[in-house]
């Protein structure tokens, strides 16, 4: 049986794009793109894209994977996955899998890099937690996790609306995380880095369970 939160996702499918158009300055191509150029120069040829909503980043993500790779999004919400699939129709190399990001029916090692994109937020309480855990463990050893993520938005309209997004899990939990990504995400991976985005962009983030190539990607000396 459905829950709320699958039925609300479900719903909010038809709109979703719009919605998160509006939290950014930015065109969500470009920022996408940014993201997935990212997992380019990690030289991915399967990535997974967690919570992939309507499918806009894997169509990016596909780019990113070439012809010879594959890019998988995965959600909980048919109605996302319904959207993503006719987005993406035209891509042989992207696959849908209906699952929960806390319980990813994949091997151990599986991808060469993982994705999440405007979801992280809206993962709830221990889901967050079991989320990033599987997360680390689908990677293949050096691989990195690559998120995207709203800043404040300045229109305070928006704002109220990504007040109340954040609300969907707990205010007590919403607000310990907004400004400690970073902190929450070295639980469970022992490099993270933020990304400088683009002007006026979202907040990016790269970890990785293991030290990765320092000075390949998104990581630095």
């Amino acid at each position: 049986m459905k829950n709320f939160r699958q039925s609300y996702y479900d719903f909010f499918s038809a709109f979703y794009d719009r919605f998160v158009s509006l939290h950014s300055r930015v065109p969500q191509g470009e920022i996408k793109k940014y993201l997935a150029d990212m997992v380019a120069g990690e030289r991915c040829g399967k990535v997974l894209d967690v919570c992939c909503g309507t499918g806009s980043l894997l169509l990016e993500l596909s780019a990113a994977a070439g012809t010879g790779g594959l890019a998988v999004g995965l959600d909980f919400s048919g109605g996302m996955l319904a959207v993503s699939a006719r987005k993406t129709k035209s891509r042989p190399n992207i696959r849908h899998v209906r699952a929960d990001a806390s319980a990813l029916p994949f091997a151990s090692g599986s991808f060469d890099a993982v994705t999440c994109s405007h979801a992280f937020y809206e993962l709830k309480g221990e889901a967050q937690e079991r989320a990033l855990r599987e997360i680390a463990r689908v990677l293949k050893p050096g691989s990195a996790f690559f998120m995207m993520e709203h800043d404040l938005p300045e229109n305070r309209f928006v704002r109220a609306l990504f007040y109340l997004r954040l609300a969907s899990m707990g205010i007590r939990r919403a607000v310990s995380i907004l400004h400690h990504e970073r902190d929450t995400l070295a639980h469970h991976f022992r490099v993270v880095d933020k990304v400088p985005p683009p002007p006026a962009g979202p907040k990016y983030f790269a970890a990785a369970p293991e030290s990765p190539k320092i000075g390949a990607g998104p990581f630095q000396e």
